[in-house]
């Protein structure tokens, strides 16, 4: 059975970073073991430490455990393509937003950019417990509103696939090429002082 790529193997940062951020990335391939109540809560704990504007903390995490009466629900929020490889997951998690500021019930801006900050601490928690975590737009967003009970004043914003890291053989046979730790752009490409130059 193939491992998965090494992504420290597959890329190098251009200038020195800590080596947690090469490391994180997001790979279809789960082994099908469950997650600790532990490892589970230690996720969202690093989520939960996320800056956010006034301190707000406007993101919600709802999940279901793979097997769980809840899992059938939050599998079939997924388009196909994303139904290929989840069923190893151990568990589906829907980030929700919300887009109203607590303190006065003004518009809040800024609150997806505060909920993927809060996605990448939890990804960045999640490479570092070498554990799978892919965030996925690909999901019926008024579907999660309406069979998760979500509120009007929340914004569905992305579903997460968490486990085990698998193999490629855990993988369609189509994913498989595709399973490699991507690249980045070099600096220069996304960085202008003063004035959009790009």
């Amino acid at each position: 059975m193939p491992d998965l790529p090494d992504a420290c193997r597959h890329r190098q940062a251009d200038y020195p970073i800590e080596s947690l951020f090469i490391r994180r990335w997001s790979p279809h391939a789960m082994s099908g073991e469950p997650l600790s109540e532990s490892e589970l809560h230690t996720l969202f704990e690093a989520a939960r430490w996320a800056p956010s504007t006034f301190n707000e903390q406007e993101w919600r995490f709802l999940y279901a455990r793979r097997d769980s009466e809840f899992w059938p629900t939050f599998f079939d929020l997924l388009v196909p393509a994303n139904q290929a490889w989840c069923p190893k997951a151990a568990v589906l998690v829907v980030l929700l937003s919300k887009k109203t500021f607590t303190r006065n019930g003004k518009p809040n801006p800024v609150h997806t950019f505060d909920c993927g900050a809060a996605f990448e601490n939890l990804a960045l928690q999640g490479a570092a417990m070498n554990l799978a975590v892919r965030g996925m737009a690909g999901f019926d967003r008024q579907r999660a509103r309406r069979e998760l009970a979500v509120p009007d004043d929340y914004q569905v914003e992305i579903m997460i696939a968490l486990g085990r890291p698998g193999t490629l053989d855990d993988l369609p046979p189509e994913l498989r090429e595709r399973e490699v730790p991507p690249g980045r752009k070099p600096v220069g490409e996304i960085i202008r002082e003063g004035k959009f130059a790009f």
